[in-house]
């Protein structure tokens, strides 16, 4: 039975999955990431590792995206050039060593990069290439929508390549403005409960207004018209995503 280690790097956390004969066997999530530093971030993957494989006995190679690739992962990887598929990213992956987990070799997929003469030509992306060739088939376009931290829209071409994509900062700059302005008090991360009618409100009033204006709008909604925090919360969620 052939065992292996994927890792997904990301900023702020790290998943890693053995997997065992192309089934996960068992997972593990660190609060540990890119942002913590290499030795950090190594320290905690090897620690994860090592609990995770502790019953198997042969452990074929350990298998790593994200953005444990960059400037501030384990090693810094220049970028596939789009279009880049299943090939282009299997051809150009890295083998390299690390001494705390002894011969085990470890593969790094690197991310896909656009290139133009132009801001809006030219992006980056590291982890979601690696997502993006477990959803897409071969055959037709398609473009996928990726939220999270960094939100993608990812154009990929019949051969099942990525082509084009763009990034917007939707889920960093949700945090921050929950976490660091004076809209904290109005809503906060722990709401779940999204209130419809407010989400699209919220959106519409950015797109007519800016999103700028629409954010202190929620202050107004908490101050005069008595919404509760799940209400503030999805306002606030719309105008963020109206540029998207």
């Amino acid at each position: 039975m052939k065992s292996y280690v994927t890792i997904d790097g990301g900023t702020t956390n790290t998943r890693l999955y053995l997997v065992s004969d192309l089934k996960v066997e068992r997972s593990v999530k660190l609060a540990v990431g890119a942002r913590n530093g290499k030795d950090a971030l190594l320290s905690a993957i090897s620690g994860a590792i090592g609990d995770l494989v502790s019953n198997t006995s042969e452990l074929e190679a350990i298998i790593a995206s994200g953005m444990i690739s960059s400037e501030y992962g384990l090693v810094n990887l220049p970028h596939v050039i789009a279009p880049a598929g299943k090939d282009e990213l299997s051809e150009a992956m890295y083998k390299t060593e690390f001494e705390v987990t002894g011969r085990t070799p470890w593969y790094f997929i690197r991310g896909v990069k656009t290139v133009g003469d132009t801001l809006k030509e030219t992006d980056v992306m590291r982890g979601e290439e690696t997502e993006l060739m477990g959803l897409t088939d071969e055959g037709e376009d398609a473009i996928y929508v990726m939220p999270g931290s960094h939100s993608k829209h990812v154009k990929i071409d019949r051969f099942g390549r990525i082509v084009s994509f763009s990034t917007m900062l939707s889920g960093e700059l949700f945090t921050a403005i929950l976490e660091n302005t004076i809209l904290r008090d109005a809503a906060d991360l722990s709401c779940s409960n999204i209130v419809a009618q407010k989400l699209k409100e919220g959106y519409g009033y950015a797109s007519q207004h800016g999103i700028n204006e629409a954010l202190f709008k929620a202050r107004i909604l908490k101050n005069l018209f008595a919404a509760g925090k799940d209400e503030c919360y999805s306002f606030l969620l719309g105008a963020t995503l109206s540029a998207e």
